[in-house]
């Protein structure tokens, strides 16, 4: 049997594609168990974070194992496994080792260094063992994995070169500024209570916020969480919980949402926050302007409706002449940023529509002298219409009010989304979600440390591949003195029965002789072949060894599965 994975992560697909190839709870479950259940695995783990999605197995056979997992993996998740497939990576024997110790370690994360992903390995361990799907192989993988993690974080600097995405996430709405700085005073709403939820509660609360609000399903978790905040001793900050539907009445007091559910629907609309800043508090002022506070929604400024028309044009005038355009104004899609009466709204129009549109354009221009701008540019697009026959779709920015600084800030850590994308278009609001923190992170510096953990990796990956070739071979080697020693018992039975008159000093003498004889004649081979499979490569002394002995393979099983109860008795008695 040999270590396979097969999954993909923020370095092979794009955000989008994760968001939709995030798998549930249950996904994950079932994922596991149809895994076991296939020919070609014999244990499975699955490691599902917000960045990534992998399924380890313990597989016989590599080609088989990589089509069988692939598909399990595009069932599950719900994406096509021909769309799924260029995004996937493969890692084998020794190379799995390797990218599994690397990402305990936070090489292989969005944010390098980071240590959250220690404990989302001991999450997945815990289901996958809850489920009965890790075997022996797996919880040593994974166990050892834990351990190369810590041992990476205590003996190097590589917290120096990363953080915790929560962190990065702060840093990232914060702009450059210290985010020490930036938070005091703010009202934080947390939204979610799981391991991500809690360490986001925990950060904000160290950064000097003056209340947190944590909304969850569950509302038992959302109050301990709160309990923990209120009562630390090194905190000192406002925490209370309050139920999902109480959302859209905390939204508009806060200043600072972070996100992390298992939804797999948006929590938070575009048009929720949209409205919960429009009905929230005066906050932020336009950008450059200095001085007259302004909501945090902004004059004239919304996604999609008609705002926009009043920016320029006849209708700025505030009269019902709308009606007698040849256009439907009300079916046109405004824009932010755009007038209705400009290029946005007549592309694609036809050329008689078109002229017609700018006839009413010029009538409308001793009333609304601003309007002539827009008729030069639709006797410009009339032009060119009668020789294409239609306008192309273009877009022709116009004078806006000035962009106001963010008012509300959102970090979005959840996978699919928790929060809609549409919302950073909103005035006053910014939005950063693990699609920005990916192309954030991008450019981050690597620390030193990071050549000095990737030894660590290539010294444990060869210490665990050792182990692993060695422990292969043990049942093998076990079998065969069990073998020499039934021929040693035999022949002394068999030398009882030719003297019958042998005393008990002589026959003990003689039995030890013989067990002496085939111990020294076994000792070396056996040491020399345990070395040899720990050596890459090493696998196919096992074959030979069954082979040149004519050991039967029911046998060298049987040592296995006495191993393995006897392992896990041992591990059950440790832990009661």
């Amino acid at each position: 049997m040999s270590l396979l994975v097969v999954g993909l992560s923020h370095r092979s697909a794009p955000v989008s594609v994760l968001e939709r190839a995030a798998l549930s709870a249950d996904a994950q479950v079932k994922l596991l168990q149809d895994a076991v259940a296939a020919e070609p695995a014999a244990e499975a783990a699955v490691l599902a974070t917000c960045n990534r999605i992998e399924l380890y197995a313990d597989v016989d056979k590599f080609h088989a194992g990589v089509a069988e997992l692939s598909t399990l993996l595009a069932q599950h998740s719900g994406v096509g496994l021909d769309e799924l497939t260029p995004y996937l990576y493969v890692h084998y024997e020794d190379r799995a080792v390797h990218h599994l110790f690397s990402v305990a370690c936070g090489l292989d994360s969005m944010v390098v260094g980071e240590g959250q992903i220690l404990g989302q390995i001991k999450d997945s361990l815990a289901k996958a063992q809850d489920l009965h799907t890790a075997g022996r192989l797996l919880n040593d993988l994974f166990q050892q994995a834990l351990r190369v993690g810590k041992r990476a974080h205590s003996e190097t600097g590589i917290d120096r070169a990363g953080q915790s995405l929560v962190t990065f996430g702060l840093e990232q709405l914060a702009s450059g500024a210290a985010v020490d700085a930036w938070a005091p005073g703010k009202k934080a709403l947390v939204i979610g209570a799981g391991s991500m939820s809690s360490l986001a509660a925990a950060t904000l609360a160290r950064v000097g916020v003056g209340e947190i609000v944590i909304a969850n399903r569950t509302s038992d978790r959302a109050e301990r969480l709160a309990e923990i905040l209120n009562d630390a001793d090194d905190l000192d900050v406002a925490a209370r919980a309050v139920p999902m539907d109480a959302v859209p009445g905390e939204l508009t007091r806060a200043d600072v949402v972070v996100s992390c559910t298992g939804a797999t629907g948006l929590v938070l609309t575009a048009s929720e926050v949209a409205e919960a800043v429009a009905a929230g508090p005066v906050t932020g002022s336009p950008a450059g302007a200095g001085g007259v506070p302004s909501s945090r929604f902004g004059p004239g400024a919304a996604l999609g409706g008609t705002n926009a028309r009043s920016l320029t044009g006849p209708a700025a005038a505030g009269s019902a002449d709308d009606e007698n355009c040849p256009l439907d104004l009300n079916a046109v899609p405004a824009t932010a940023g755009f007038s209705v009466l400009g290029e946005a709204a007549v592309a694609g129009m036809a050329t008689t529509e078109l002229e017609q549109h700018a006839a009413w354009v010029d009538n409308g221009i001793a009333r609304v002298p601003s309007a002539a701008d827009e008729a030069d540019a639709i006797a410009a697009l009339a032009a060119a219409a009668a020789a294409v026959g239609r306008i192309p779709e273009r877009r022709r920015p116009e004078p806006v009010a000035p962009q106001l600084a963010p008012g509300l800030f959102l970090l979005d850590l959840a996978m699919p989304r928790d929060i809609d994308a549409a919302v950073h278009r909103i005035p006053g609001v910014r939005l950063v979600d693990i699609e920005s923190l990916a192309d954030a992170s991008a450019d981050a510096p690597m620390a030193a440390d990071v050549d000095q953990v990737r030894r660590i990796v290539a010294d444990e990956v060869a210490a665990f591949g050792a182990a692993l070739r060695a422990a292969h071979i043990t049942p093998t080697v076990v079998a065969l003195r069990t073998m020499a020693a039934d021929v040693v018992a035999g022949e002394i039975a068999r030398l009882e029965g030719r003297l019958p008159g042998l005393d008990d000093k002589h026959r003990s003498e003689i039995t030890q002789t013989v067990k002496r004889v085939v111990d020294k004649l076994l000792h070396a081979p056996t040491v020399r072949v345990k070395q040899l499979a720990a050596e890459p490569g090493g696998a196919g002394y096992a074959d030979a060894l069954r082979t040149l002995f004519d050991l039967d393979q029911e046998t060298v099983d049987a040592v296995s599965r006495a191993e393995d109860s006897t392992e896990k008795n041992s591990k059950n008695r440790g832990s009661a």
